[in-house]
């Protein structure tokens, strides 16, 4: 799986799903505007429903309830984690990466703009707070 950088300030959610769907931010972005999913939303980062509703738009199942994440060891081969979770007034917030387990590697794709790397393996310094599961393509 690639990384897919975001273009937008609020837009990690979109990145995300690009890049477990394979295609490029614009398109992403597009398929979220064509559900009535506006980039200046911020239940794109304090909220599950948009980015499952987009996942689903572009042919990916996730989970519908996330799971509280207890280690990288028991994730599955790809999932949405919530870091940097945060209070931001009354809502709950975070920013999306995609947690990857293929080919006996693993590694985190952060869509932030500003990194030097968006793969990361620096799993001592992200605090996930849970996740969604991604379903393997094709599965039901």
């Amino acid at each position: 799986m690639k990384p897919v950088v975001q273009l937008d300030r609020t837009g990690c959610g979109i990145a995300s799903a690009a890049a477990i769907a394979g295609i490029s931010y614009g398109r992403a972005k597009a398929a979220a505007a064509a559900l009535g999913i506006s980039i200046d939303d911020d239940r794109l980062w304090s909220d599950t429903a948009y980015v499952r509703q987009l996942l689903g738009q572009l042919g990916r199942r996730v989970d519908s309830v996330p799971r509280p994440f207890r280690s990288w060891d028991t994730l599955p081969g790809c999932a949405l984690l919530a870091i940097k979770w945060h209070r931001q007034g009354t809502r709950a917030a975070w920013h999306w990466v995609v947690y990857v387990r293929e080919d006996g590697r693993r590694y985190v794709l952060d869509s932030k703009r500003a990194l030097k790397s968006h793969v990361r393996r620096d799993f001592g310094r992200m605090r996930p707070k849970w996740y969604l599961a991604v379903m393997p393509r094709g599965s039901r």
